[in-house]
């Protein structure tokens, strides 16, 4: 299966690409024989609507339109959580399959990350009833050095036994190594042994990622021991954090017993249609690099660019080795839930928190729930220490209860819940928009409102900068996102378009005389130059008054809880910022009243920045 525009895409750009720019190269590889596509699903579910403001729903159908009307397609589904980071509920596991299905998909690949079967039963079951052929999967890494328990054969092959018990359908098993850490050794055993219980026929598909260096080897190993499929990728997005390259791998089977049945010459040709397409993108270097911390912290291509990302955007990425190192404590003390969406999420929050604020001073959500059960049963007992940790941060005892049976009494999930959330912002509330907001929540509203971001970074944009003061008002179209190489002193003749960066966060900017709109929102603005500038009259600000409250940490202000005047009691959440996929309430110190707000909701703080002030 070619994973170059889905796993390729979101392990070297965390997803960030506009679909306009990389289907030329799906026509390529469609003209050359490729004709088995991974087109969607997992993150690249969110990553257009977060940050290229285009409806995933649509990217699938011009995806099969690129591809052809015989092509396979296949998405990538996370169990009861399908493309979300938390679980969902029956109604909306159901949903998904039915609109992936309606959208051209034909195969979907269902995982779930802690490999607890009961949260593939119902899932799978969607899947089929849908008319989709269900691809079910068993979830590998290797546990940092010196830690051992659940990842071995006999835990993968239990996992297959289990499945088989569980009567739910299959069309093929895969073996999923999203970190690319499981040793070459135990795939060959894994996979041997498996070949020996399922049915002849059974297909069995092999997945894995250059990250910690052994693609190849990983490849060859699962071959040799009876796969019958496996993954590969297309340069600019293979190797590194990504798939491995088709060419390289044809190459390393040379005069072996197994070839790929391509041309390849007709290969190299789209990878170099692919690289003419993305080459306007800023391709980080962490996306070509094999890194041999990985091997001690299992953290996913398709996560680590992701997370590398949001540390630029913060300003602290000089703090990721610290992270990925502080990582593997975490994952051996969480339970050895395999590192892949969502847990590799929740275990780099958990990581993060301990760096930022000391070593389990704070913990994440995610992780506190995996630990407490909450998304299912863990392969091994988390650390109990940790357990009580989690229960007394989160206010939540322990529970072996489904995640599903959990959600289906939750009021504030499912599709009734969304259909609300639709009906008070006046939205449509088709399915698609009702799986979107229940998928990606207030990102997703935003999104419908047409009010998104543009979070795409692309080598033509240049900083400029324009000192502008300022009174917001929606802007009622989408923002431009066109760069000149250099921002006019002079006033502009008209609409320009710049791109403005603020530590390190760049934003895209119109300016059209008094009006300007960045990343959606319009305001009217009063420029003048530095040299002829009016001391403008300062009013006394309340922020010399009473207890500030002041940032933690690098964010993104998503939603503000108080207005100026309220009352509020100690510990209250006076807003919510967004950081590293994880919304932090921001708790006043004290009780009393909010005497200033300094933040609008949508702006990006940074650490020690006031917030607010209560008097």
């Amino acid at each position: 299966m070619c994973t170059a525009f889905r796993d390729g895409l979101q392990s070297t750009y965390g997803g960030r690409a506009f679909r306009e720019d990389y289907l030329p190269a799906v026509e390529a590889a469609r003209d050359a024989g490729i004709n088995y596509f991974e087109a969607g699903g997992g993150a690249l579910f969110q990553s257009p609507i977060f940050y290229c403001r285009e409806n995933s729903f649509e990217t699938m159908d011009s995806f099969r339109v690129a591809a052809g009307p015989d092509a396979e397609l296949q998405t990538l589904a996370r169990g009861v959580n399908v493309v979300c980071l938390d679980s969902q509920p029956s109604d909306i596991i159901q949903m998904h399959a039915q609109l992936f299905k309606k959208h051209g998909i034909d195969t979907i690949r269902n995982f779930d990350a802690l490999n607890d079967v009961e949260n593939l039963v119902y899932s799978g079951q969607c899947i089929v009833d849908a008319g989709l052929k269900h691809q079910v999967c068993v979830t590998m890494m290797e546990l940092p050095p010196g830690c051992e328990g659940a990842h071995d054969p006999e835990f993968y092959v239990g996992t297959v036994r289990k499945i088989l018990d569980s009567g739910v359908p299959f069309d093929s098993i895969c073996f999923k190594d999203a970190s690319g850490t499981a040793v070459p050794l135990k795939v060959h055993e894994t996979i041997q042994q498996v070949r020996k219980i399922v049915p002849g026929e059974t297909i069995i598909h092999f997945h894995t990622h250059e990250t910690a260096g052994i693609s190849i080897a990983a490849n060859m190993a699962a071959l040799d021991a009876g796969a019958n499929a496996i993954d590969l990728s297309l340069a600019p997005c293979s190797g590194g954090t990504c798939q491995p390259d088709v060419v390289v791998m044809c190459h390393a089977l040379r005069e072996s017993q197994h070839e790929l049945d391509i041309d390849i010459d007709k290969v190299r040709e789209v990878e170099q249609v692919y690289q003419d397409c993305m080459s306007d993108y800023q391709l980080p270097p962490e996306a070509l690099a094999v890194d041999p911390r990985i091997v001690w912290s299992p953290m996913p291509g398709g996560a680590l660019t992701a997370n590398t990302q949001m540390l630029r955007d913060n300003n602290i990425l000089d703090r990721y080795s610290d992270m990925i190192k502080a990582m593997s404590e975490v994952v051996m003390r969480g339970g050895f839930g395999t590192s892949v969406t969502p847990v590799s999420q929740f275990y780099f929050q958990q990581a993060f928190n301990n760096v930022m604020f000391g070593p389990w001073e704070r913990i994440a959500e995610g992780y506190g729930k995996m630990v407490l059960g909450y998304f299912g049963k863990t392969p091994v007992s988390p650390d109990p220490e940790i357990v009580n940790l989690a229960a007394d941060a989160l206010g939540l005892k322990p529970t072996e209860r489904s995640p599903r049976d959990i959600d289906d009494e939750d009021p504030n999930k499912g599709i009734e819940a969304a259909r609300k959330r639709l009906q008070e912002e006046t939205i449509p509330d088709t399915d698609e928009n009702i799986f979107i907001a229940a998928a990606c929540g207030e990102k997703g509203i935003t999104f419908l409102k047409d009010e998104g971001e543009i979070g795409v970074r692309k080598e033509s944009q240049q900083p400029a900068t324009q000192v502008v003061t300022s009174t917001p008002k929606q802007a009622a179209g989408k923002q431009s996102t066109e760069t000149p190489s250099t921002a006019a002193a002079a006033k502009p003749e008209g609409p320009s378009s710049y791109t403005l960066s603020v530590n390190g966060k760049k934003y895209a900017l119109v300016v059209d005389e008094n009006r300007v709109v960045v990343d959606g929102k319009e305001f009217d603005v009063h420029l003048q130059s530095e040299e002829v500038a009016a001391p403008m009259p300062t009013a006394p600000s309340a922020a010399t008054e009473g207890t500030p409250v002041n940032a933690q940490m690098p964010g993104k202000v998503i939603r503000l809880n108080v207005a100026i005047g309220n009352r509020v009691e100690s510990g209250q959440a006076l807003m919510i910022v967004e950081a590293m996929k994880m919304e932090m309430p921001i708790n006043t110190p004290i009780g009393g009243t909010v005497i200033n707000i300094s933040v609008q909701s949508g702006e990006q703080v940074a650490t020690g920045q006031l917030l607010a002030s209560i008097g």
